[in-house]
């Protein structure tokens, strides 16, 4: 197994499937030790065992993004097992493609929950912890979504809008602690997301 992350512990939202499951494996292949989060235990229970059957280490905890208590738990996981918390991913995320109006409030509410309030929750927690080693990277998995609007996306794409600019201001923030913040914003990709499943 390769060394470039040996000891290091990252915190995946959304893991259980997509971009998500493909950054547990990426990381693990590097030397990282992982929590892992998502609302599908079965899923996050192959995943572990995929980790582990490359060497890598895993521990999960199961809940919803947008509550607090998940993005508690998962913080405290990664202290409780590893001791550290070095690299969050906030990666979950859900979009309805519907024009405006078409889109209605319950949709609203769940898309800026899931991309903008998680987003918010397990950086909120994980800050701390890296503040006082001096050291982190949390990552945003936004979309092209969040730099250009596209018709019959303004709501999806007002929440990636909001996580660029919250990764944006964080970076200047928090690079004085010297924690870095960026951002990935993939175009078009072959997930579960895309597919609609």
């Amino acid at each position: 197994m390769a060394s470039k992350l040996k000891g290091k512990v990252a915190l995946i939202t959304g893991s259980s499937s997509g971009i998500g499951w493909a950054s547990a494996i990426a990381l693990a292949e590097e030397g990282a030790n992982l929590v892992l989060t998502a609302r599908r235990k079965e899923r996050l229970t192959d995943l572990e065992a995929a980790v582990r059957k490359i060497g890598g280490q895993a521990v999960s905890v199961v809940g919803d993004a947008r509550e607090e208590e998940t993005a508690l738990k998962a913080v405290e996981a990664s202290i409780s097992t590893y001791g550290a918390l070095d690299i969050l991913i906030n990666n979950v995320g859900i979009g309805y493609y519907k024009n405006i109006v078409d889109t209605d409030p319950a949709e609203f509410d769940e898309m800026m929950d899931t991309n903008v309030r998680s987003t918010f929750l397990f950086t909120r927690y994980a800050v701390p912890l890296m503040i006082e080693r001096g050291s982190g990277i949390i990552l945003m998995i936004a979309s092209m979504a969040g730099i250009y609007g596209f018709a019959g996306q303004a709501v999806y794409c007002a929440t990636k809008f909001a996580e660029v600019g919250f990764a944006q201001a964080l970076d200047k923030e928090l690079r004085p602690h010297g924690i870095k913040v960026g951002l990935i914003c993939p175009g078009g990709t072959k997930t579960e997301f895309a597919l609609g499943k």
